[in-house]
Formats: C-alpha cells, sequence, structure tokens
C-alpha cells in the first residue's frame, strides 16, 4: 500500500529532525543524562515537528541502547514501541476525546505498571480542545504522575491552556521551518523518490508551507502524483489555482498604471478559470515583495513609484485576514484596488453635484492626455447637515505676507494672537453649498502631485503642535486623512461627523494656519471617511457612464448676523423671557 510522503520520512531519530536544534539539544541531553521531566509541552505552528519529536523522545527513553540520545531502534524496547499495538506508548487525540470520561479513565490506569518498556508515555494531541473539567481532572496527576509514566502534551494554541497546566511542564516553543530548510528537504526526498522538478517549484512550495514541513511534504505528494514527467511552474500554479509570473506583471502594470477596466478584467477572468482568487492576491503580495527587495538591495529600476508599492503591501497584508473571512473574496478584492488606484490616480474627476454641467459626449481627451490619466475618483452630491461655523480674519495670500527674507521673523512671530484674531461676523448660511463646490472643483482639477506636495508639508507642521495658540488647529491638520488636492483646493477627510462639524466651525482658521506655516495659498474642504468610500463607489458607476463634469462656480459667503449676549445692550425681556417682571 502507497505510503504517503510526509508519512514515509517523518524522523526517527532526533538526527533526522529538519529546523529545531535548540529543542532537540535539550532533549538529547536529558536522555543521555537521565535527567528529563515528567511533564513536558510542545506547542507551535502545524507541520513543525510536535508530534514527531513526542514519540522519537518515546522510543529514546525506553531505548536500551541509546547513541547520543538517539533510540537505536533494534532493541527490543525501539521495536516494540515502534509497533501499533504497543500498548505503553499511547497517543491520545484530544479534539475528539476530550471530555471528562476520558481523562479520569487515563488516571485510573496511569497507576498500572508499563507492561514491556520502562516508562508509559502519554502524548495527548492538540490539548488545548479538553473541556475545564477534563483539565480540573489531568491537573493533580499531571502534578505528581507515578515514576513510570511521562506527560507529552502538544498545541497548536498555547493560549487556550490553563496556566495551572502549563507551569507543571517543561515548555518548547517549536518555530516555523525556514524556507532553505525546507528547500533543501524537498530535494533530498525528490532524489530518494526520482522525482523531477525545478527549482522555482520548490522555492514556491516552501513558502505556500509557511514553515511547515507536512504541508510542504504533502504538496510535493500532490504533484508527483499530478504528472510523471518534470514538474514546471505551470503545473503547479495549475494544480494551486494560482497564476504565472507573467499575469502577475501584467496585473502589477495594471494596478500602478490606474487602468480600471483592465483590472477587473484580469479579475474576473482569473475566477472564470477557476483560480483562487484569494491565493492570488496572496501570489501578488510575494510578487510585489520581490520587487521592493530588488528595488534596494540590488537598485531594481521600476517604473512607478516605490512608494505607492510600499502602501499597497501594507494595504494587503493588513486586509488578507477580511479578505479570507469574507462572503465574496472576488468583490471585496476588486473595490479594494480600485479603492488603491483611485488615490493613486493622476487625475481625478468629479460626480454630478447641483448646477454641474454633464458632458456626455466629450471626447476623453479633452480631459486625460495619456493612459495613466483615465481613473478618477468622485464626488457624490449627498447633502450633508454643516454646522454653522466661525469666520475669521481673512489672511492675505502667503506670497504677500512671507518673503526669503523675513521668514525667521514669520516663524517666530506666527503663533501670535494677532496673527488669528477671531471675529464673529455670524452665522454662514450657504456652508454646505461652499463645501458642495469646493470638492467638485477640487476633483475637476485635481492633480497627484499637488496632493504629494501637500502631503510633504505635514513636516513642517510637526514643531507646532504644542503651540498654546495654533496647537489645537495643527493638530486637527495632521490628524486629517489628505484625498485630493489641486493648486487652490485641498480635500481632506475625518473619521467622524462630529469632527467634521467641529473643523467645519474652525475652518478658516485652520486655512490659515495652514497657509502660513507652509507658504501656501489653498482653501479647506472637509468631509467624512464613509462619505469619502461612498464619493469613490458612485463615480466608478457614472465613469462607466462616460461621464465627465465641470469645475462650478463657489458661492459667496452669506451670513446671519450673530445676535449680541451683552447684557447692556439687550432688554431683560430679551435675556431672560416671561420670568421678568417689570416695574414702572
Amino acid at each position: 500500500m502507497y505510503q504517503a510522503l510526509y508519512r514515509k520520512y517523518r524522523p526517527k531519530t532526533f538526527d533526522d529532525v529538519v529546523g529545531q536544534d535548540s529543542i532537540v539539544k535539550v532533549l538529547k541531553n536529558s536522555i543521555v543524562n537521565h535527567k528529563f521531566s515528567h511533564a513536558y509541552m510542545f506547542f507551535g505552528s502545524r507541520g513543525t515537528g510536535k508530534t514527531s519529536l513526542s514519540k522519537i523522545f518515546a522510543r529514546a527513553v525506553n531505548c536500551l541502547d541509546s547513541k547520543d540520545g538517539n533510540p537505536c531502534g533494534k532493541c527490543k524496547n525501539c521495536i516494540s514501541a515502534s509497533e501499533k499495538e504497543c500498548v505503553d506508548i499511547m497517543e491520545i487525540d484530544a479534539a475528539s476525546n476530550n471530555g471528562v470520561d476520558e481523562i479520569r479513565d487515563l488516571r485510573n490506569k496511569i497507576n498500572l505498571v508499563p507492561a514491556e518498556l520502562k516508562y508509559k508515555v502519554y502524548i495527548i494531541d492538540e490539548v488545548h480542545m479538553l473541556s475545564i473539567g477534563a483539565f480540573n481532572a489531568l491537573l493533580k496527576t499531571l502534578e505528581e504522575p507515578p515514576e513510570h509514566a511521562i506527560f507529552i502534551l502538544a498545541t497548536t494554541d498555547p493560549q487556550k491552556v490553563p496556566e495551572t497546566i502549563i507551569s507543571r511542564c517543561q515548555c518548547f516553543s517549536f518555530r516555523r521551518i525556514s524556507t532553505n530548510m525546507l528547500v533543501e528537504r524537498l530535494k533530498y526526498v525528490c532524489n530518494q523518490e526520482n522525482i523531477k522538478i525545478e527549482p522555482d517549484v520548490l522555492q514556491e512550495i516552501a513558502k505556500a508551507a509557511d514553515g511547515g514541513m507536512r504541508d510542504s511534504l504533502g504538496m510535493l505528494d500532490k504533484l508527483s502524483s499530478f504528472s510523471n514527467d518534470t514538474i514546471t511552474m505551470d503545473i503547479y500554479t495549475d494544480l494551486n489555482g494560482m497564476i504565472t509570473k507573467e499575469e502577475l506583471k501584467k496585473l502589477f502594470d495594471a494596478v500602478f498604471s490606474n487602468q480600471f477596466e483592465v483590472v477587473l478584467n484580469l479579475l474576473n477572468d482569473f475566477n472564470d478559470c477557476g483560480k483562487n482568487i484569494v491565493q492570488i492576491i496572496s501570489q501578488f503580495m510575494y510578487f510585489l515583495r520581490d520587487i521592493l527587495v530588488g528595488h534596494f538591495l540590488n537598485n531594481g529600476k521600476i517604473p512607478y513609484d516605490i512608494s505607492s508599492v510600499e502602501k499597497l503591501i501594507t494595504i494587503l497584508n493588513e486586509k488578507m485576514f477580511d479578505i479570507k473571512k469574507s462572503g465574496n473574496p472576488k468583490i471585496y478584492i476588486e473595490i479594494l484596488l480600485l479603492d488603491f488606484m483611485s488615490m493613486s490616480s493622476e487625475k481625478i474627476d468629479s460626480h454630478i453635484t447641483p448646477g454641474i454641467v454633464v458632458n456626455k459626449n466629450k471626447e476623453k481627451d479633452d480631459i486625460v492626455t495619456d493612459d495613466n490619466d483615465k481613473n478618477f475618483d468622485s464626488v457624490s452630491s449627498k447633502d450633508r447637515n454643516f454646522k454653522d461655523g466661525l469666520n475669521f480674519k481673512e489672511s492675505k495670500k502667503s506670497s504677500e505676507i512671507i518673503s526669503d527674507s523675513n521668514e525667521d521673523e514669520f516663524i517666530s512671530n506666527i503663533s501670535s494672537d494677532q496673527s488669528f484674531d477671531i471675529i464673529v461676523p455670524g452665522k454662514i448660511l450657504n456652508i454646505e453649498s461652499i463645501m458642495k463646490a469646493r470638492v467638485n472643483n477640487a476633483f475637476a482639477l485635481a492633480n497627484k502631485q499637488e496632493l504629494r506636495s501637500d502631503q510633504e508639508k505635514l513636516s513642517i507642521l510637526n514643531d507646532y503642535t504644542f503651540d498654546q495658540n495654533i496647537g489645537y488647529l495643527v493638530c486637527e491638520i495632521l490628524n486629517s486623512k489628505f484625498r485630493v488636492a489641486c493648486s487652490d483646493i485641498l480635500v481632506i477627510s475625518y473619521e467622524y461627523d462630529s469632527i467634521v462639524q467641529q473643523n467645519l466651525e474652525h475652518l478658516e482658521a485652520m486655512e490659515d494656519v495652514f497657509n502660513k506655516l507652509t507658504h501656501s495659498n489653498i482653501k479647506l474642504a472637509i468631509i467624512s471617511d464613509e462619505e469619502w468610500s461612498k464619493l469613490k463607489n458612485e463615480y466608478i458607476e457614472h465613469l462607466r457612464a462616460g461621464e465627465h463634469y465641470n469645475v462650478i462656480d463657489e458661492p459667496e459667503k452669506e451670513f446671519k448676523k450673530a445676535e449680541s449676549n451683552d447684557i447692556i445692550s439687550n432688554s431683560a425681556t430679551t435675556l431672560f423671557g416671561d420670568i421678568v417682571e417689570i416695574d414702572e
């Protein structure tokens, strides 16, 4: 009967174990010096050798002629311990025997002396699956077992094991096996089994195994059954629902050149061909990682912004758990990539808002200068209820205030009260229309270089976060997310609507501080993160419909004069209402 490779090449001695040298050394020395503990706990990720080392240790402690701690494999105890019928070495699966009754039965039998060997060894696999009652039943026995009993507890999740159990064991943490070690072991198995395989495939198997020897041998076993000829990269990718390097390169170029339609078509093609879309994204992350390593270590040249590559890797890594748990990973990945691309696009168009002229028949060439400028983020027409805000003294253009000759003087006086005197002309009645116009125009004229330029200016603001006069305004700017920018408008967003309303009340003061500190002349538009997400998704639909929008005029501010609360100027009736009685 055929035996799976991971079973056929399971280590028989300590010297056969790969990647756990420190643990092997401790266990071998304890055998040689006859100083082994009554209870051990092995924990680590799957396929790292926990059960294999448990079985080797069980044979080694019973061996009559051990060699440097290794079982000889020839004495009667070694032969007996290797047989399935051996009653003195018991392997218990805690996942299916996790009740109190099973542990009580074990406790009742443990006092019986070994039938053939020197020691009874109990290997409890996946011990974290035991119930609380089972752990309590095991506790006393584990603390004071008979002299002929040894316990080895193995688990992939030690956090679920009670501290009272852990404290009674000698614990060993099994680390993931390195890629190089896995490759060397796979080469050895291939030579033994006469399996012809390309070196790149061995590397990919080792990466996919994520430090687990069993997973890597299982994949090699599957590939060897798939083809009797040389196992190529095409066979590996086809069998595992992955894509080739050429397809990865095509996806890479499409994402970083902001080709929305190409990216969506590629994802559709992969899905229609039965590819594993989650595995493709994992593969894409490694592809981006290799590009970064090549760039920083070997000065590899790529035609795209290296910081954008770093950002995409970070996003994919952070969202990988959500992708795997998503009800529809394909849609989740599509939105994730489109979101990244829209933020990175050179030109960003705007969505319909009241007063915008829609030119459905207008050619793209009127707006877009090259293929990289085809994709734009959106501006929604959804209404917002902005609170009435305070109005501050309008600042002169930074070029009129600051020159190279008086920059030091400006910096020394930037936080003075005179530069930021607050006046209250009244409520801005049309703040909502003003914000809509600013957001629309920022999107219509947006330029990636302008956005980067504004982001680079943030470092200047860090020196003023503790300033007693303007520090709170600086912090609000630093806490925002820069979304879209053009030559005179910057759109920023915040997570909560309450913060949006609060900062709208300080809008012109924030503009004044930002412009003076950074030598700029921009107007701010403030929205929420939730609204920003909706705007982008809504715009994509209009982009597909071929709609393009014009810049609109920003309305003039309309104020309602604030009523004075001065007790001298207001009548008592106005201030206190009907509770006032007036004697004539």
